[in-house]
């Protein structure tokens, strides 16, 4: 379990010297699109969540609903974000050959940032995300989801900074990595405010 202080901080700091976390042939993606909330986002993450934990039985420690498609009534790139919890994703022997049977390509390794792993698949689209069980982002995930479920302002809030952001990063031309980045400062607002509530910070 990561410690509360673990919890609240966010690393900053970039890859290793000459390392990159795209797998050869991955890339981030352009065109930025964020959709109108879609009630059927949750049977598409239960149909994938079904995939995933036939595929790896108990080698999936847990599989969670995480991101803005989580959330109802909250506008998001139609992309399911997934949280799959494994022993040790370094082992990536353990997971991916069972994940690329059902259709899942890892695109991004981060051994430096708490062993993540992405792995894509387009039917339906999304994002699964891979961690050890002693990962504070997985517990970050869920904070966030939750919060953003029980208190509508800063859900609203978010969607406006994620539609402001989208606009702004098609304009330029960028990637999905910085329209991430412009949404950071509202993230970190909204994370200050569920720490607080949840007792990891004290204001």
């Amino acid at each position: 379990m990561p410690t509360r202080a673990e919890i609240v901080a966010f690393d900053d700091s970039p890859p290793p010297p000459g390392a990159s976390a795209w797998v050869a042939g991955a890339a981030p993606g352009t065109g930025i699109e964020v959709s109108d909330p879609d009630p059927d986002w949750p049977r598409r993450y239960e149909d994938l969540a079904g995939r995933i934990r036939a595929a790896l039985g108990w080698r999936a420690l847990q599989v969670e609903h995480v991101g803005s498609t989580s959330v109802p009534g909250l506008p998001a790139k139609p992309i399911i974000d997934i949280d799959l919890t494994v022993a040790d994703p370094d082992r990536e022997e353990h997971y991916v050959p069972a994940l690329e049977a059902i259709g899942f390509g890892l695109q991004i390794r981060e051994p430096w940032w708490e062993g993540h792993r992405v792995l894509k698949t387009e039917s339906p689209n999304s994002n699964l995300h891979v961690f050890g069980p002693d990962s504070p982002e997985l517990v970050k995930h869920r904070i966030f989801r939750d919060w953003l479920r029980g208190n509508p302002g800063d859900r609203d809030l978010y969607a406006a900074a994620k539609r402001q952001a989208a606009a702004e990063a098609n304009a330029g031309g960028e990637h999905v990595m910085q329209y991430n980045a412009r949404k950071e400062q509202v993230i970190r607002e909204i994370y200050h405010r569920a720490f607080v509530a949840a007792g990891l910070l004290d204001q």
